[in-house]
């Protein structure tokens, strides 16, 4: 089995993985469930956890280049080893992104808006729960719940960041700092698939201009080929005359001929 062929048939699976992972943390840290309550929650995430350890090493197994592939994704390393990187397995719900670019078209800009909205919802919400999983149970914490966990990572990845809100733990901080690379690159893709449509106007603008010039400049030409036409036929009817006269006098001139003879 190739390694693109394994990833077509695991592509909705670990997606759906992903949304339970995403729905077990999020319950955990939304309702601040600890103690024996949240042993059910862990079990789940660490079986989440390790369906996407094996998914790595299947990967890994099965890329023709192990030492390219591996080097090119070490993050992938980072999320399966680093405990207190556990919200980043969420950006497996990248796939979905996969998914709904089938429903908005094969055009360049319909995926660009549809990666850069999916993008920016993922990480405001991965990025709130991240920051409210890790703040909330510290003394000095200014988010202290959901609502103001995706209140600042919405002014964070859009990089307006008030400053009314703000992790003090140096997880928190490291969520932070991640978030606003983040909004930075989303704010990039934007402001190039802008630049990207204007010049695509811009171009279509300029075509639609030529081909209204050369339409003008055929009507202008029609008038000139149509005469041009006529004096063609008038010719053609000119040389059939000349070439019935010439035939007439020569005939005439036979004729003549022949009789001086007979006299």
């Amino acid at each position: 089995m190739t390694q693109a062929r394994y990833r077509d048939l695991v592509e909705w699976p670990l997606m759906a993985t992903a949304l339970i992972f995403l729905t077990a943390y999020g319950w955990q840290v939304i309702g601040k469930v600890n103690g024996p309550d949240a042993v059910p929650f862990e079990i789940v995430l660490w079986i989440t956890w390790g369906i996407f350890a094996l998914d790595y090493f299947v990967n890994l197994w099965l890329a023709e280049d192990r030492m390219r592939w591996f080097l090119w994704n070490l993050h992938e390393l980072l999320i399966v080893v680093l405990p207190f990187f556990r919200p980043l397995r969420l950006l497996r719900l990248v796939t979905l992104l996969s998914v709904l670019q089938r429903t908005v078209g094969e055009t360049l800009r319909g995926r660009v808006a549809t990666y850069v909205a999916g993008a920016a919802a993922m990480l405001i919400l991965v990025g709130a729960l991240a920051v409210l999983d890790v703040e909330q149970n510290d003394p000095a914490a200014k988010i202290l719940n959901f609502g103001d966990a995706a209140w600042w990572a919405v002014t964070t990845i859009t990089t307006v960041g008030y400053g009314d809100l703000y992790p003090v733990t140096p997880i928190g901080r490291i969520v932070a700092a991640a978030l606003m690379m983040s909004g930075i690159a989303v704010l990039g893709i934007v402001t190039a698939s802008i630049a990207s449509w204007l010049i695509q106007r811009i171009e279509e603008n300029a075509e639609d201009v030529a081909a209204a010039a050369e339409v003008k400049a055929a009507a202008a030409e029609e008038p000139v080929r149509a005469e041009m036409a006529d004096l063609v036929t008038e010719i053609a009817a000119l040389r059939m005359e000349i070439a019935e006269l010439r035939e007439a006098t020569e005939a005439r001139q036979t004729a003549e001929s022949g009789r001086e003879r007979e006299a």
